[in-house]
């Protein structure tokens, strides 16, 4: 990378932590390695670079990653006490691996210490949890996470919870029920951020209804540039200013191409009629290895990524974005994104794009750690 705006972003990351919403790496190793975390933890060294993961420590530094939100994920196939399971064993892995490089990672529990960790030249390791179900509708569990260090929930995944509806699934409570909007105030008394990533548009606004602190969405970008379930309507993103809160735009390519949304849509048409359930992850992997289709899906672009940032800061201004990318949670990255390794290329891009540095560091990094400081005010019943 060349261009006169990659110093420039080296420069701008290596003073301001980058701090990416939401990264799949604990799960990738538990799929490579088994549900035991001192086997998922013991099985890849990630201080040298892995060529089948988009997120080891070289590329982490390579991309001045400052503090990552380690996604902690259960698949909606897990519930109740498996998923509960699951998530302690996703939480396990991500302390294991700061002990194994407590060069390089030190765990983070506030935006305080996550600053900290990243002037200590350590990449800060937050938590969040993606998918409600993993409460198994359980307070206590919602409590006992945080205790561990989560510091944000995704309400759903793809599938609904019984008390929060998904964006990829058929309506069941109208957005929160009774008992979602329990979650959601539990969440702003304990500290931890709600994340409204994979819900329903009404979900979203009803825990923007309820919610006394910021939301996030930790990897979502914008529906009217990209019309998928996933991305966030105008309207609910109007609202993140009064909120506080902050949009963290992902690279999922289906997310941020128009072109490949499309390419998804006819992708999930020939998964129904197969009797297959696009929103199955595993499912959706399985049926592409053979799909006729497989070979058509265009590629995203590092232009597209931007758009939705600029997009984002027409409606919603540039206080409340902020960049999720979902490494390791999906196979194909944008060209030019294709790694943690790459992010100098987006923030170069921005810069290129006429963005100030203020403007970029605020999207690297201080817009979600004001977020969370919010919350910690709130729960210290400062707000």
């Amino acid at each position: 990378m060349n261009n006169p705006g990659s110093d420039r972003a080296r420069r701008l990351l290596a003073s301001t932590p980058l701090v990416d919403g939401h990264n799949d790496l604990p799960w990738a190793l538990r799929e490579k390695w088994g549900p035991d975390p001192r086997a998922a933890v013991a099985g890849t060294d990630l201080s040298t670079e892995q060529h089948d993961l988009h997120t080891d420590l070289v590329k982490l530094r390579r991309g001045g990653v400052g503090a990552q939100f380690w996604s902690v994920y259960v698949p909606c196939q897990l519930t109740g006490h498996s998923a509960v399971t699951a998530v302690l064993e996703q939480i396990e892995i991500v302390h294991g691996l700061a002990a194994r490089y407590p060069d390089d990672l030190r765990l983070a529990y506030t935006a305080d210490q996550a600053e900290s960790a990243f002037a200590d030249g350590r990449i800060a390791s937050l938590l969040g949890a993606e998918g409600g179900h993993c409460i198994a509708e359980s307070l206590g569990v919602l409590r006992a996470l945080h205790r561990l260090g989560v510091r944000y929930m995704t309400l759903t995944h793809n599938d609904n919870t019984p008390w929060a509806d998904s964006a990829t699934d058929e309506p069941q409570v109208g957005g929160l029920s009774d008992f979602g909007r329990e979650v959601v105030a539990e969440m702003n008394r304990l500290g931890m951020l709600v994340d409204l990533s994979h819900v329903a548009a009404t979900t979203m606004r009803d825990a923007l209804d309820v919610s006394t602190a910021p939301v996030i969405f930790s990897h979502s970008s914008c529906r009217t540039i990209t019309d998928h379930p996933r991305n966030v309507p105008d309207d609910v993103l109007k609202r993140l200013p009064d909120n506080g809160g902050v949009l963290m735009v992902t690279f999922v390519p289906r997310f941020i191409s128009p072109a490949i949304a499309e390419w998804d849509d006819r992708l999930a048409a020939a998964m129904e009629q197969a009797g297959e359930k696009h929103a199955d992850l595993a499912a959706r992997e399985r049926f592409c290895e053979t799909w006729d289709g497989r070979h058509d899906q265009p590629q995203a672009t590092l232009a597209e990524v931007v758009a939705h940032f600029e997009h984002a800061r027409d409606v919603v201004g540039v206080d409340h974005i902020g960049v999720g990318g979902d490494y390791d949670g999906c196979p194909v990255f944008p060209a030019g994104l294709e790694n943690v390794g790459t992010y100098p290329a987006l923030f170069a891009a921005l810069l290129d794009a006429g963005w100030s540095e203020d403007d970029c560091a605020k999207v690297a990094g201080r817009n979600v750690l004001r977020a969370l400081r919010w919350a910690e005010r709130v729960a210290a019943g400062r707000e």
